[in-house]
């Protein structure tokens, strides 16, 4: 099983922050650390790591990329909001809740994936999703399982004030669920699976019903990127060399994936089922296109809403508004002269052109 697993975007980590966190002292510079946390669609960045490909990308530019794995996901979003990293991989909502929502400006340099069924809602002993209708509902509150949910009751007519929310650790979450008084969990994979396959388990709703909105990104600082492009063209010709080989059933690909699989704690068999549910962009061109699609900018109304409807969009933010978030048109959702999230294609338009 994968530990620690948390997407969390939790209200203590997000309020402990300062309202406005002075952006890091950007300038040139030669040596760079980016952090991760496990999460099928994060692996490959240990993977670079070890495997040296990392360090054949950073050689080219003649610079030096340490790549961090951090078990606390919150942390590592926490370290990153406070400079200690220059890059982090985390999912749009937490990157628009911590360090966007703290002040760091941060843009989206490779978006990697989106959950297309990593993420689900199960009931026991019901069968539909209606049915969740005054039921005690686990999940990890403010993570985006909770978004997750907050987007399914839309979907049948209910809100949150049908049900009950009971935060509950992903560490607990088996356990709670084998328990006579939990009815309902929100939770993703491999925990999702595993609850599933109870026999008193049904899943009435995952996030392949809302494709393309949990997304998962490796965020990195705008002026720290700004001022060393190249670092940016390392990081991304890095990504694409592997997600190229990860893609297929060479001796490279399943070599790759099985390293992946062990450092996750499972086997190829159970990478690769997570895989399936996870809608990679295994070329840079499908990334941009992706980037580009006039869907994401409703996304991050959704998410913006949501976090504000939460009280974690900013300590005192008053609107859905507060932060802006830029797309690669020119487009700004939000506040236009406090923009902190940036959705920017260039440095994979580079990959998908050949020109790294």
């Amino acid at each position: 099983m994968l530990k620690s697993l948390a997407k969390v975007s939790l209200l203590a980590a997000a309020l402990s922050l300062p309202l406005s966190i002075p952006s890091v002292q950007a300038a040139e510079k030669k040596d760079f650390k980016v952090c991760w946390s496990i999460y099928v669609g994060w692996m490959p960045w240990g993977y670079l790591q070890d495997s040296g490909i990392m360090k054949k990308w950073a050689d080219k530019y003649d610079i030096d990329v340490e790549i961090v794995q951090i078990n606390d996901y919150v942390e590592s979003i926490n370290q990153y909001t406070a400079g200690e990293y220059d890059g982090c991989s985390m999912t749009n909502m937490d990157a628009l809740s911590i360090p966007a929502g703290g002040g760091v400006d941060t843009t989206a340099l490779i978006v990697g994936d989106y959950s297309n069924g990593n993420d689900g809602i199960l009931l026991k002993d019901k069968t539909e999703l209606a049915e969740i209708k005054g039921q005690t509902v686990n999940l990890v509150e403010l993570s985006v399982s909770h978004y997750l949910l907050a987007r399914a009751l839309d979907t049948v007519g209910l809100s949150e004030k049908d049900l009950t929310v009971v935060n509950t650790s992903d560490a607990d979450m088996i356990a709670a669920y084998a328990t006579p008084d939990v009815t309902s969990v929100v939770t993703w994979n491999p925990l999702l699976s595993e609850i599933e396959a109870q026999p008193n388990a049904t899943k009435v709703f995952d996030s392949a019903g809302i494709p393309g909105e949990i997304i998962d990104v490796m965020m990195v600082n705008t002026e720290t990127l700004a001022d060393n492009p190249d670092f940016g063209k390392a990081l991304v010709g890095a990504w694409y060399e592997l997600m190229a080989a990860m893609a297929t059933d060479s001796e490279a690909g399943i070599a790759a994936r099985t390293a992946m699989a062990e450092a996750s704690g499972t086997d190829l068999a159970g990478y690769d089922a997570q895989l399936a549910t996870t809608k990679m962009f295994y070329t840079p061109a499908d990334a941009v296109e992706f980037s580009r699609a006039e869907e994401l900018p409703a996304t991050m109304k959704f998410v913006a809403e949501f976090l504000y409807d939460k009280g974690i969009l900013g300590e005192g933010a008053p609107s859905p508004e507060f932060v802006g978030v830029s797309f690669a048109d020119g487009s700004v959702y939000g506040d236009k002269a406090n923009v902190k999230l940036r959705f920017d294609p260039t440095y994979m338009q580079m990959a998908a052109d050949g020109a790294l």
